[in-house]
């Protein structure tokens, strides 16, 4: 794997934004930048670390992991599902088509955890038995797997705003999607995620929970967009570990964001106010188990060179400049 120097001395050379006007209309998003032109979006995976709806901090190799985990497993999942992808000019970069995005988030839950105001444990931990139209069960613990998968599906936040929780009732009522359109994204969700189980499965690892979102292509068909499985959109534990530190009450062992998340909870912040300074240390730490994370669940090697993500990028992306 590739060593904390070089996570270290890649800092200076993290990814924070993109300037290409020519590459066609810009949208920026917590994490990727997004340039529209001709039907076709050029989706670039910025170095940014999002967490409680927050733009954090800078994680090195973070946008280069993030692009090529999604790739492996919109290649794994397109049995299941149909994509936005045309091809992968760059570590960090995905061409698509131009798709509508839908207006609801499809997360899926094995297991009753979290920390975040939206999570399905918070709600639990506050006496709360019916999540998003989830009727769940007395007595559970936290990290507990549940009887079967859950749907829980989010509401896309504007920029800046939290993400809410939300039942396929309240979705319905709102009138953002239709029925059928919402039970068509709800049926992938629940295909893709028992197809991650699966081969995290092989790898000794637990796919918890994650997030699915979908957009819509000019000839009106329903198709995965963004990214599937990577540690932005999920969390995973570590398999050989999970029933001993259930029992003991301990928290599991992770390999995702959480980890930032977390040293962000203990210093008092979880969305609200002024953000926490990350230190190096910690940004690097973080970098380290996003690569880890490549690792353990493509059983892959993350490749990846020490320098100026920018000018690779300009010199990867000149034929659509």
């Amino acid at each position: 794997m590739i060593s904390n120097s070089d996570l270290l001395a890649q800092l200076p050379f993290c990814l924070k934004a993109t300037d290409f006007p020519s590459l066609g209309v810009k949208y920026e998003g917590k994490v990727r930048d997004n340039y529209s032109k001709n039907g076709q979006r050029v989706i670039i995976v910025t170095d940014r670390l999002s967490a409680f709806d927050r733009v954090i901090t800078l994680i090195p190799f973070k946008g280069q992991v993030l692009n090529q985990m999604a790739k492996f497993w919109f290649d794994k999942t397109r049995d299941i599902a149909e994509n936005h992808v045309i091809e992968f000019p760059d570590p960090n970069v995905v061409v698509a088509r131009e798709c509508k995005a839908m207006p609801v988030e499809m997360v899926v839950r094995g297991y009753i955890t979290g920390v975040t105001s939206t999570s399905i444990w918070t709600h639990y931990e506050k006496g709360e038995r019916n999540f998003c139209g989830n009727q769940l069960p007395e007595d559970l613990k936290k990290n507990q797997k549940l009887e079967k998968p859950i749907l829980t599906p989010s509401t896309k936040a504007e920029h800046g705003d939290h993400d809410e929780s939300v039942s396929r009732e309240q979705i319905l009522e709102r009138g953002v999607v239709t029925a059928e359109q919402f039970d068509q994204m709800a049926e992938v969700a629940m295909k893709l995620y028992a197809r991650g189980v699966e081969i995290c499965a092989k790898q000794g690892i637990i796919l918890v929970d994650t997030k699915y979102e979908f957009g819509m292509t000019p000839e009106g068909k329903i198709v995965l967009i963004d990214e599937i499985h990577t540690p932005d959109s999920s969390r995973f534990w570590f398999a050989d570990e999970y029933e001993k530190r259930l029992a003991s009450g301990e928290e599991q062992k992770k390999i995702d964001k959480e980890y930032l998340r977390e040293w962000l909870a203990d210093r008092g912040f979880t969305g609200d106010g002024e953000i926490p300074v990350v230190p190096d240390d910690v940004r690097v730490e973080t970098g380290r188990r996003y690569i880890e994370a490549f690792e353990l669940i493509t059983g892959q090697k993350f490749e990846a060179q020490v320098g100026d993500v920018a000018a690779r990028l300009k010199q990867n992306l000149a034929k659509y400049l």
